[in-house]
């Protein structure tokens, strides 16, 4: 799987695909298998690179989801989707059980948004399938963390967090290779925190490891657009991202494909035109 961006080149467009009944994006339209399934093809069709499954609302104040619940939720959507796109898929997990099913029905990424640290196992099974492996950044866990955050250096905290978790990753014999960082955005940050993460987002960089951010119809493009629904933010989102693109992101997490997809052709066009004149 290609996850490093040529030199003025589009970033991977990885397209979400929420199976759960309260998610903040849809509101739970593709808690249905067979829409779910329709989705993911229709993404697929529209370009995206990666397809992220998830069976559990990480939004904030979500409660967590009993395993088998999960595991009934996204495996036989992947197992559907896998028969029938030749992207990866990548599972949002971070459980090791649900990882473990997700790779028999046909998924190829580990997404965890707990970098590693809910479930000690899963970072051996990744280990163990020398798989792709998101670590994202959180304070706290979903259900508390946007009770009060606060950091007195968001940039240097996160990068400390990546630096100690790219140790651990070397520890228990990941591959830095398969290694790629998300920020988390949203996942325990307040709007300056947000704010700051993005538009320094080039400072990560010198970790030299592949970077992912998922921004899109999140609570900070709400705040900045005085807008409380999620899904009249993608003129946001496409503000987010195409700032991304210029700043080397190498994977954007997006729920409009298409559009995401040809707003960045247009403007990378453009760009280069200007730059060869």
């Amino acid at each position: 799987m290609r996850v490093v961006r040529k030199h003025d080149s589009l970033p991977l467009i990885m397209g979400v695909l929420n199976v759960t009944p309260d998610s903040f994006s849809d509101g739970g339209i593709y808690y249905d298998k067979q829409k779910a399934v329709d989705r993911g093809l229709e993404m697929a069709e529209q370009g995206a690179d990666i397809i992220d499954i998830g069976g559990e609302s990480t939004r904030p104040g979500s409660q967590p989801v009993e395993l088998e619940k999960e595991l009934e939720r996204v495996v036989p959507i992947i197992e559907k989707l896998s028969s029938r796109v030749s992207i990866p898929i990548s599972i949002d997990t971070y459980k090791k059980e649900v990882a473990e099913e997700a790779f028999k029905a046909g998924a190829s990424i580990v997404n965890d948004i707990s970098g590693l640290a809910f479930d000690k196992e899963l970072g051996s099974f990744v280990t163990e399938r020398k798989c792709p492996v998101i670590i994202s950044h959180i304070q706290g866990t979903p259900r508390d963390m946007q009770k009060n955050p606060h950091y007195s250096d968001v940039i240097g905290e996160v990068k400390g967090y990546f630096e100690e978790r790219l140790q651990y990753c070397e520890e228990i014999g990941i591959d830095k290779a398969n290694v790629i960082l998300d920020p988390g955005i949203g996942f325990g940050k307040r709007l300056e925190d947000n704010i700051q993460l993005i538009s320094n987002i080039k400072s990560f960089k010198a970790l030299g490891q592949k970077l992912l951010v998922g921004a899109s119809r999140k609570s900070f493009i709400g705040a900045i657009l005085d807008e409380p629904e999620p899904r009249n933010r993608t003129a946001g989102s496409l503000a987010t991202y195409c700032w991304l693109m210029m700043e080397g992101v190498d994977i954007l997490r997006v729920h409009d494909v298409k559009e995401t997809k040809d707003f960045l052709k247009v403007f990378l066009a453009l760009k280069q035109a200007y730059q060869n004149q």
